[in-house]
């Protein structure tokens, strides 16, 4: 699904990592961690097409990504990516349903897909809310019953958990774990162990000036797996 080959980001004289390697498969759920300001929200948004690494390669089904031009970076944002942030990143003075709206704009059975995925995320009966109204852990929720709608084939999720209750943040992972097993390819940039516990792989960067040369990820044992 996505290979990173020989990556590296600097910011002006200061390299955050260099020939950074790492493989996500298809319906692999892995884990980025390391240390704060060791990179691991810059490797997702380079992931994501939100920043630009200063050389190397992202390959995605064998191409490469970082080579896009604007509209194949909108079409791969559109068509294959859903994130998921510690911030929610919804659009705060509009209602539930039209949040989700952005991610089936033009789907006939969208209202479905809506009561579905909020069903699942347990806010139904909540569409015409606004989104400033809700709770933290709610607002989450509705960002995750974002991605149930959209249905992406990779989600970059950024430390998706930290502004939540115990609750909250375990159904936000069993849901991310849900997606993983019909296929999706999930990677989260965390500091928790509980997180790296439910990821099938976990890629460590080290510290903020590492080296990291193809290194593998390790493997973890999933209880019942």
């Amino acid at each position: 699904m996505i290979t990173v080959k020989n990556l590296s980001k600097s910011f002006g004289r200061r390299t955050l990592w260099s020939d950074l390697a790492l493989t996500a498969k298809a319906g692999e759920m892995l884990a980025v961690t390391g240390p704060s300001g060791s990179g691991k929200s810059t490797l997702l948004n380079c992931i994501g097409l939100l920043e630009s690494p200063t050389s190397g390669q992202i390959l995605y089904e064998g191409t490469d990504t970082t080579r896009f031009g604007r509209r194949a970076a909108r079409r791969f944002r559109r068509d294959v990516l859903g994130y998921l942030f510690q911030n929610y990143a919804l659009i705060e003075n509009a209602t539930v349903a039209e949040n989700l709206d952005i991610a089936s704009p033009n789907r006939r059975d969208r209202h479905a897909r809506h009561l579905d995925a909020l069903d699942r995320v347990g806010l139904v009966g909540r569409e015409k809310e606004k989104v400033h109204h809700l709770s933290g852990g709610e607002q989450q929720r509705v960002a995750l019953a974002r991605l149930l709608v959209k249905q992406p084939s990779l989600i970059l999720a950024d430390e998706p958990t930290g502004a939540l209750d115990s609750t909250n943040a375990a159904m936000v992972i069993d849901t991310l774990r849900q997606l993983s097993d019909t296929g999706c390819t999930v990677i989260i940039a965390t500091h928790s162990d509980y997180i790296q516990g439910r990821c099938d792989t976990t890629f460590e960067i080290t510290s903020a000036e590492a080296d990291l040369v193809d290194r593998t990820p390790v493997v973890v044992k999933r209880p019942g797996s």
